[in-house]
């Protein structure tokens, strides 16, 4: 039994908080809004991001950045535009020996950094991680089959997280490719809006597999270029997230795009969802990427346009079909 903290109040954290104490360890909960603090601490629920889902009453909760002092884990499940501003609450108080675990998906806007390097900035920490995989949060909270990865340059402590986090319904791997692990997770945000695009455009099946393979050759290009493995890409954090993401209505990026293709407009969708959709800004940054690594990115290019440009879907994907021919390699 270890000491653990979660970072971060929403339906992945919330989640990851439940499975960590069913495991055993004694667990931390911090969320910034005081409020949601004290609903929780009231009716042990997180009724306003995962409701239904009980958080035991052995959890901690609380929003004063010093309870996490003693952890020897740390999993930071903030939004990756904001994980910045978060980590900085932390510097005084995190032990030099935990593992810092990032499991939020998605690249910095203004510096194109991933979200284990924004952490190693901040905290002036070495024993990172970063957690990825195919998770819709209240599908694992029911207690549903799923499996996730966890990846370190250290291959200790990504078996150290793997063993605080692993149960009989929740199988945890590991792997030493954290730049592909963090990279298929958050470049398959814009693939699933591509995908969500396509459903409310009524394009079939043919179409939602064709978008998610050109989707994860796109990925892998990018990927590759900076310093990832391929076959990261036909695991867990790559193929795996890729189908789950572009497949459920669940996914609120999957959401977007649906909804803007039945006429909506980006900033009435995102205000009406109350929760981080992270493959919008998340487009901006890959765009960016991809031109500073001579990357072509097309359905990343595509998407760009139809949430930043006004393009309509229909013609983003006619021409994304009537590009000059290409070989299928990546």
């Amino acid at each position: 039994m270890s000491r653990i903290t979660v970072i971060g109040g929403g339906a992945w954290g919330t989640t990851l908080t439940i499975l960590l104490t069913e495991k055993g360890h004694n667990m931390t909960f911090w969320l910034f809004e005081e409020d949601l603090v004290a609903e929780i601490k009231e009716f042990h629920e997180n009724r306003r991001f995962l409701p239904g889902f009980q958080i035991p009453e052995s959890v901690e909760i609380t929003s004063d950045p010093a309870a996490v002092k003693d952890s020897e884990i740390l999993f930071f499940v903030v939004p990756t535009q904001f994980s910045r501003k978060a980590a900085r609450r932390f510097v005084p108080f995190v032990s030099p020996s935990a593992i810092i675990v990032s499991a939020a998906k998605g690249i910095e806007e203004t510096t194109l950094k991933l979200p284990v390097d924004i952490l190693k900035e901040e905290l002036k920490h070495e024993n990172l991680c970063a957690l990825s995989g195919p998770n819709l949060a209240s599908e694992v909270a029911k207690g549903l089959p799923a499996a996730t990865v966890v990846a370190s340059k250290n291959e200790d402590n990504a078996r150290t997280v793997q063993e605080s986090l692993m149960l009989d319904r929740f199988r945890v791997y590991t792997n030493t490719d954290i730049i592909g692990v963090q990279l298929g997770g958050a470049l398959k945000n814009i693939i699933a809006i591509a995908s969500g695009i396509g459903y409310g455009l009524n394009l079939g099946d043919n179409s939602k597999s064709t978008m998610m393979v050109r989707g994860i050759a796109e990925i892998a290009r990018l990927g590759i270029a900076m310093g990832a493995r391929l076959e990261t890409f036909a695991g867990l954090s790559g193929i795996g997230d890729l189908i789950t993401t572009c497949s459920s209505r669940l996914s609120r990026n999957h959401q977007v795009g649906e909804r803007i293709a039945k006429g909506e407009k980006l900033p009435a969708i995102l205000s009406s969802m109350g929760k981080v959709a992270e493959g919008v800004p998340t487009t901006i940054a890959a765009r960016e990427l991809g031109k500073r690594m001579n990357v072509s990115l097309p359905i990343t290019e595509e998407i760009y346009n139809v949430l930043y440009q006004g393009k309509d879907p229909y013609w983003a994907v006619n021409d994304l079909m009537t590009r000059s021919p290409k070989t299928e390699l990546v």
